[in-house]
């Protein structure tokens, strides 16, 4: 081809994406307010419309501040003031003349982009409304935001109990108000536990490098990057695990020292998936309950698997690019992985969560697992990027810990988004915060043999499977925390990805897949089994 003609097709494509970037970010969304009609600007992500609340707050309060550093953005009404942060689900609106605050848990949380935090606005309308004191509604067919004259009635909602305790040992401290601080880590909090000790660094900024290790009765916390209150050293006091703080500069960086005292297990540092913080675990060595838990298990065989299979009935789950619903694809794999098993493992029981297309809530299949002693619970999902990214594709098995990507915590999002479908949702706000955490440490007995298992079941899947194998992760699903067992969550593949989503609605495909997980359940129970002989 010739070089200018080259250059031309060259400068066409280039220009065509130019455009195309440009035309997504300026989708609108048309807002009518006092008889006048603005526009907002919007995106599209896992189905929900999230809009521009820098945008938004400005045609709706022409009031905004919005703290870069924080990642909060909080739009002023003349009465109400309503707070936002990225990447974090409560919401907090504040009686502008008493002070007086409620905190919401939204069901998705806002995301940042640029100077500006874009907010699922269908989550969001109830929260406008009471800020507004005016009726906000949504119509997402037409991508129009109506305010009416309709009056809202908000006088006594600062007098109901709040949704989240606004008691700091109650509620997610990545919502309390940071410390006006010209230092980046400005204070500790340090929290005894009945598994263990919590340490929460707190930070106005993301710590993108840091480190963490115990040696001689010292937890060593090192920070690159970073300034550090003096006040963390000279405001410690004796909690749990903590016998003091000290603060130290070494080659240019933080070094944060938790001199240890009693009989301490390990240690864990990672970042709050909620906010800015870090958090510390520190484990007991000996728990009560896992010392009870291991003398029970110790009588434990493998005869009992329980399958669920996830979503059912009103909820969907992921939807394919032909239209194929993930609840569809879970139950087949579900029923077919469930038939090998009994015809092949005598002395093992199946349980199943759901055997039909019905819905049941998250804390239910728990229950059902607990209520029929399942040794290894399996939760069977499909993934979906949407029209964003149908080039990604493939096998995923998940461990029950904070996740620690941002795509590891959206798909947990995403999964724990059923709540949604259940009558009380709120049952699972403490789970939000540092109880998760806590929950996670509780899952510590169990999770040698559910990282076992996933990599049996990884190993086994690039064997047997028609869909390649993204490898084993980590994040926070709601299912998993509810079963006192060793389990894992699968998603079997990618409904967005056109060949994932064909292979997946196959009986060939569905077969296969469930072939793999018989293998490496069987692969799994002699491993298991073998492993309590050796301990009793």
């Amino acid at each position: 081809m010739h070089f200018s003609n080259r250059f031309i097709i060259t400068f066409i494509l280039i220009t065509a994406i130019f455009s195309s970037v440009q035309a997504q970010s300026r989708l609108k969304i048309s807002v009518n307010i006092g008889g006048k009609t603005e526009r907002v600007s919007f995106f599209i992500k896992r189905g929900n419309v999230f809009v521009s609340s820098r945008e938004l707050g400005q045609v709706l309060a022409n009031n905004i501040y919005y703290n870069d550093t924080a990642s909060k953005l909080e739009i002023k009404f003349p009465n109400r003031t309503l707070k936002i942060t990225s990447n974090n689900r409560f919401v907090v609106l504040t009686n502008r003349s008493s002070g007086l605050k409620q905190i919401f848990q939204a069901p998705v949380s806002g995301i940042k982009r640029d100077d500006d935090i874009y907010i699922p606005i269908e989550s969001y309308v109830e929260y406008l409304s009471l800020a507004s004191e005016q009726e906000v509604i949504f119509d997402n067919g037409r991508k129009h935001l109506m305010v009416t004259d309709n009056k809202i009635k908000v006088h006594d909602v600062f007098d109901k109990p709040a949704p989240i305790n606004l008691d700091p040992s109650n509620y997610s401290k990545a919502t309390a108000e940071n410390i006006n601080s010209a230092f980046d880590v400005y204070g500790l909090d340090v929290e005894e536990k009945s598994n263990g000790t919590l340490i929460r660094v707190k930070s106005n900024k993301r710590i993108i490098r840091f480190s963490s290790s115990i040696s001689e009765g010292i937890l060593y916390l090192f920070l690159s990057g970073v300034s550090v209150d003096p006040i963390v050293e000279k405001e410690s006091k004796p909690v749990g695990f903590v016998r003091n703080v000290k603060r130290k500069q070494i080659a240019g960086n933080i070094q944060i020292q938790f001199k240890l005292r009693g009989d301490y297990r390990d240690s864990e540092a990672f970042q709050d998936p909620d906010g800015n913080d870090i958090l510390i675990t520190i484990r007991n060595n000996v728990e009560t309950n896992s010392r009870d838990l291991l003398t029970e298990i110790n009588k434990w065989k493998l005869d009992a698997v329980v399958i669920d299979a996830g979503h059912g009935g009103r909820d969907p789950g992921a939807i394919g690019i032909t239209g194929l619903y993930e609840k569809k694809v879970n139950l087949g794999i579900a029923l077919k992985l469930g038939k090998l098993i009994e015809e092949n493992l005598d002395s093992v029981k199946v349980i199943y969560t759901r055997k039909t297309d019905k819905f049941v809530e998250l804390f239910k299949r728990g229950k059902i697992a607990n209520e029929n002693n399942g040794k290894l619970f399996i939760s069977i999902h499909c993934n979906s990027l949407g029209k964003k990214r149908p080039d990604v594709s493939g096998f995923e098995v998940y461990l029950l810990r904070p996740g620690r990507t941002e795509e590891a915590i959206a798909i947990a999002e995403f999964e724990n988004s059923v709540i949604e479908y259940e009558e009380d949702p709120t049952k699972y706000k403490e789970l939000t915060d540092e109880n998760f955490i806590l929950v996670s440490m509780a899952h510590s007995s169990y999770m040698r043999y559910s990282e076992k298992f996933s990599d049996v079941l990884n190993q086994r899947w690039k064997l047997d499977v028609g869909i390649k194998s993204r490898g084993i992760k980590q994040a926070g699903f709601y299912v998993l925390v509810g079963a006192s067992m060793p389990g894992v969550l699968i998603e079997s593949g990618y409904l967005s990805n056109r060949s994932d989503e064909k292979y997946l609605k196959s009986q060939r495909g569905q077969k296969e897949i469930a072939e793999a997980i018989f293998n490496a359940i069987k692969e799994y129970k002699v491993y298991y089994d073998s492993s309590f002989e050796t301990e009793g």
